[in-house]
Order: C-alpha cells, then structure tokens, then sequence
C-alpha cells in the first residue's frame, strides 16, 4: 500500500482543562454517510488522561462537531484502577447500545512504571455520552498477562466477541532506561463483558523487538487485515507494521509492505503511532499519532487501496 500524508487534522484544544496536551489513541465509530465519530484521549495539566471525540467527514475532510468544555470519560475515584486515566481503544455497536473499551491505569511506585486493565463504559444514545459499566476492570493481570492488559482491540462476529489485547511480559531497568516488553495476546465472549483468555499470543514479537501496541483491524472480503505500531531496541519511536490472516488468530506479517514511514522532519519524524485504519467507498484512511505520543495530535494519511 501506498500512503498520501496530509498532515495534522486535529490537535488538542489548550482552552480546556483536560485537554492541555495530545490528542491520542484515535478510535472510530461510523455514524452516517460519510460521518465517523473519533475518540482521542488528551492530557491535562496533572498527567491523567480523558477521552473526547469530534466528528469528521473523510470525503471533505471537515470536523463537523466535537466535545467542548467537559471530556466524555474521565479518570475514576482516587484508588481505582483508573484513578489516574482513562484511554478509549475500541468502539463497538450492541444493537442499540455502542460499548467502548478502554484502559485505566495508575502510576506505580517505582518510575517510570505503570499499571493498566481495562474497562468498559456503554452508551444509549449513539456514542454522543457514556457511563462506566463498572468501577472495576472487566480484565486485568493475571496468569497469562503478568504484567499488564491494555489496549484492547474488539471485533463483534455474529454472536462472538473477539479481543486482542497487549498482554505485558515484562519491565526492566537497564542502565538507567526502562524497557517494556508487551505483544499481542487474544481473547473471546459472548457478551462482550466476561472474556475467556487462555494465554494465545495472536502477534508475537520478533527478534530485536520490544513492543507492539494496538491494533487497527480490518475485515474485508472475509480476510483480516491489521496495522499496529512496532517499537525495536534500536530505534527511538514506533514504526507501523502490517499483516494479514485468513482466522484472525494466526497472522501472516508483512511489515515491509505498510507504506508509511516517519516523515523527514516535523511532528511525525520520530515515531508513528496509536493508527486508527478506516476503510470507506474503497479508500483506506489512516489516523494516527506521531512523535510523542500523539503530543501534537492526529494525522491523516490516505490510500487508494
């Protein structure tokens, strides 16, 4: 595939409170004709983080709406598994409800560590408000995931719900730099709240390469396609990969193949991350964050397929 950068279309609105830095993690849900609702988690002044939306046509290219004053989903009570931030990374619709999916974390004692799980907040009314499903996470560290859960990805098939999550291995200080090692493990439900894992790792890491964050995933033809950020030892930031697979479990990687790299200078020279793949009247749009963490905001870039 061949990506056309556009540049930034979205950055974090200073005047409020919560969003004082990034525009992170974008996460779609369609609405109408040409309309997709856009999560993004933003920073306040403190470090804890908050999930708002705009809406945003991709044939114009136009923000047509967005949150304001307050933020959509906001960190828990002081000693809850989110009391320090919430971050949406997946929107599904149930019937006439929409569930988002998002990580909680707090900070730990020893820097720069932190813990996440994830939670589930649920909309009737379309996406436009949401109300945690509960004040504890729906999954969390456990057996197979020692060290954290995060950053699920959920696909509803029929009556199957289908999660791939970044399952943590490990965390380290080596020579004063914290290392993390994280990939991807998978999960299923039928409901979409209690989640059977059995430690399958769906992505796993290559050699040289310490991390692999969310994925965007799509199916199309009855093919996976999937885009997610790839952090290796060597470099400084993410890079995107790319793979496909016939069952969603095993997956073929073709990472030479994504078609996108870190831009020569700029917001996006260091890293590209948290992508957020759309495909719409046979076009593929691609969100995404650049160095930073999604510090400046959210960029686009388009492919004809």
């Amino acid at each position: 595939m061949n990506w056309e950068k556009e540049g930034l279309i979205f950055k974090p609105n200073r005047i409020y409170y919560w969003q004082n830095s990034h525009a992170a993690l974008p996460t779609a849900l369609f609405l109408k004709d040409d309309t997709y609702r856009i999560y993004f988690t933003s920073r306040d002044q403190q470090n804890r983080t908050f999930v708002g939306y705009f809406d945003w046509d991709v044939v114009t290219n136009k923000i047509t709406n967005q949150s304001s004053e307050y933020p959509l989903l906001a960190p828990g009570p002081l000693g809850h598994f989110d009391d320090h931030g919430v971050q949406a990374t997946s929107v599904v619709r149930n019937n006439d409800m929409v569930y988002m999916y998002y990580l909680g974390w707090n900070p730990a004692l020893t820097k720069p560590l932190f813990y996440t799980a994830i939670g589930l907040a649920i909309s009737t009314d379309g996406g436009q408000t949401f109300e945690k499903y509960s004040p504890a996470p729906i999954m969390s560290r456990g057996q197979h995931d020692p060290w954290m859960v995060s950053g699920g990805t959920v696909i509803k098939e029929n009556d199957l719900w289908r999660m791939w999550y970044l399952s943590g291995i490990d965390f380290t200080i080596e020579d004063e730099e914290a290392i993390s090692r994280y990939n991807i493990k998978y999960a299923e439900s039928k409901d979409g709240i209690d989640w059977i894992r059995e430690g399958f790792t769906s992505l796993p890491l290559k050699g040289g390469e310490t991390n692999i964050s969310r994925m965007s995933i799509l199916k199309i033809d009855g093919e996976y396609k999937a885009w997610y950020p790839v952090k290796k030892r060597e470099t400084s930031g993410y890079r995107l990969g790319f793979a496909k697979s016939a069952d969603g479990l095993q997956w073929d990687r073709q990472d030479h193949l994504v078609g996108i790299t870190v831009s020569g200078e700029g917001w996006d020279s260091i890293a590209l991350d948290k992508q957020e793949v759309i495909f719409h009247k046979g076009r593929y749009y691609m969100l995404y964050n650049g160095n930073s963490f999604g510090k400046d905001g959210i960029g686009l870039a388009i492919s004809e397929g």
